[in-house]
């Protein structure tokens, strides 16, 4: 095990902490194939940026039939995600590499950070619902994320590990960017849908128009920044990630008048009443640096957050029962169906999320990458999201008219068994070349490949499922427990990662043998479960008694807490409603 100061063998040593990955040493080396990528991101910012520019500085008050605060929301949310997933692609490397853990404990840190994440919007829904106001949470959000980028691009002193006096900077700069996005994510897809009413026919448009933007700045903002973290330096990287975000923050202050008054607080004069010697709206804020002062303290205590999850999870589950029991019916089993595919979320999140943490490792240590860095290929599922979204969109509406559509419940057990397969054809794409070699790209794309088309089979359609079986009364709970069992996933997927860098196989790491082991043995889970929930699908679409299940008011759907905390795990489209 790896002590405070002592360097990892098998990651070799150079300034600041980083390796040169895919570089040579040649004097005015050719352009590489990772530089030609990420010049046809950046062109593609560019263009986007200018008729992005040109859209919101028209004199018309819509375009292409939208409000034009609609393009505000999706070039906020782009830059937001482009520095979130910029600074996320890189994570896992900079733990390992310049603060010098071990594998077992990068994962677990990359694990609790990812689920704080997830149990962030709690907060930040809730003070937005109750006293801020969607728009002031978004903007209280943003600052707090600009300043928790901007903070991870002081470094300090590669060779020092975990002596850095810097790294309570570090810790801090997690701290700020998981409560911002608690504060942003939870509130921002809620005034996409305050800019119109709710019959409105253009919703649709408008949510994947929005949810297309957050997969663009995904996917550009790991190439720039895991290119410029990997190559240039970590600093460079996290900045980049830094001025994104700033970006946004800017684009949404600028262009607040195009957003017609939407996202505002319902009590304004409560946000301006005295308390405790200052404005109410103002100690609303001190709660947000408070809660950054939790989260640094709980982002370095791993555990603390486990064992806060597997609490608050049991008895947030034996609530929901114990209000279902008490409801009786229908209500009752259907809830007690959405119960058995939050469980299913759980287990799909907890190998999902090996993306970027163990997945990431073994691209970078075992994967003949073309001298391209390894936090670039967290681009992938993103580029496969905004590519398939549509086709899959298409495909259930076009299988439903015929019949053939698969239930709710047959959807899942898809999902996991093509999440399993991911694992197995990596697994075998690597066996057959031989441990001694490294493992073709064309693995990496077919695991993402299938890991994304799983994904399109379970997020949208769990959403949509949460909101269709919830009774009214229940219905943020029920999407509450959704999101929660996804930071709980999100911490699963730590654990999980964590043994494939067990040290059972060396004092330095794991290796590439107990890396495809543990990639083995979840596969196969996945599939075998996956085939379980096909077999006892019939059973759970009973459940839901889809027969009885009637619209009742327009407004008692989607109320806003249903549609927050939505993101690229959403592949791209919005939760369907109840007249859906």
């Amino acid at each position: 095990m790896l002590h405070k100061g002592e360097t990892d063998a098998r990651v070799p040593r150079f300034k600041g902490g980083r390796p040169p990955i895919g570089k040579t040493t040649r004097e005015n080396p050719p352009v590489t194939l990772e530089e030609i990528i990420v010049a046809i991101a950046a062109s593609f910012l560019v263009l986007l940026l200018i008729g992005g520019a040109t859209i919101v500085t028209s004199s018309k008050a819509e375009f292409a039939g939208h409000p034009k605060g609609l393009f505000v929301l999706f070039f906020a949310e782009m830059w937001e995600r482009f520095s979130y997933y910029g600074m996320r692609a890189l994570l896992i490397f900079y733990l390992t590499q310049h603060w010098l853990f071990n594998d077992e404990k990068a994962s677990v840190i990359y694990g609790a950070y990812t689920a704080l994440v997830y149990i962030a919007p709690v907060l930040g829904g809730y003070l937005a619902d109750k006293y801020l106001g969607q728009r002031k949470a978004v903007l209280f959000g943003a600052v707090l994320l600009t300043i928790g980028h901007f903070l991870m691009a002081f470094e300090g002193e590669g060779s020092l590990g975990q002596n850095n006096p810097m790294i309570d900077i570090f810790w801090a700069a997690l701290a700020f960017i998981i409560v911002g996005s608690g504060f942003l994510k939870a509130n921002i897809s809620v005034i996409v849908g305050q800019l119109y009413p709710r019959t409105d026919i253009r919703r649709d448009g408008a949510y994947t128009i929005f949810y297309m933007g957050i997969n663009v700045g995904a996917a550009v903002g790991t190439i720039i920044a895991g290119y410029l973290g990997q190559t240039h330096g970590w600093a460079y990287g996290f900045g980049a990630a830094g001025i994104g975000m700033l970006l946004g923050l800017i684009v949404f202050i600028v262009f607040k008048p195009l957003l017609m008054g939407k996202g505002e607080s319902s009590v304004p004069e409560k946000l301006n009443a005295p308390y405790m010697g200052m404005k109410f709206e103002w100690f609303l804020y001190l709660v947000g640096f408070g809660a950054v002062a939790v989260t640094w303290w709980l982002v370095q205590n791993q555990a603390v957050v486990g064992t806060i999850l597997g609490v608050f999870g049991l008895a947030l589950v034996a609530y929901v029962i114990w209000e279902a029991i008490k409801i009786g019916g229908d209500d009752r089993d259907r809830i007690f169906a959405a119960m058995f595919l939050i469980v299913g979320s759980v287990l799909f999140w907890a190998l999902f999320e090996q993306a970027g943490s163990s997945l990431n490792l073994f691209t970078d240590r075992y994967v003949d990458r073309q001298g391209v860095s390894a936090s670039i290929f967290q681009s992938i599922n993103p580029i496969y999201i905004i590519m398939l979204a549509p086709l899959f969109a298409g495909l259930w509406t076009w299988l439903a008219k015929r019949g053939l559509e698969p239930s709710t419940p047959a959807k899942f057990g898809l999902a996991l068994i093509q999440l399993g397969a991911g694992f197995l054809v990596l697994v075998l794409g690597a066996s057959t070349v031989g441990m001694e070699n490294m493992t073709p790209v064309i693995f990496v794309f077919l695991i993402y490949l299938l890991h994304t088309t799983g994904e399109l089979c379970l997020s949208p359609v769990g959403l949509s499922a949460m909101n269709r079986l919830a009774p009214t009364h229940m219905a943020s709970l029920i999407m509450g427990t959704w999101f929660f069992a996804s930071a709980t996933g999100n911490f699963v997927a730590g654990m999980i990662a964590s043994a494939t860098g067990s040290e059972a196989a060396s004092g330095e790491g794991a290796s590439k043998e107990t890396v495809l082991s543990v990639y083995s043995q979840i596969g196969w889970i996945a599939v075998a479960v996956g085939v379980g929930v096909i077999v006892i699908s019939p059973f759970i679409k009973k459940l839901m008694h889809l027969d009885t299940l009637k619209d009742e008011t327009v407004d008692d759907d989607l109320l806003g807490r249903a549609e927050a905390g939505l993101e690229a795990q959403e592949g791209g489209m919005h939760p369907a409603t109840r007249q859906d």
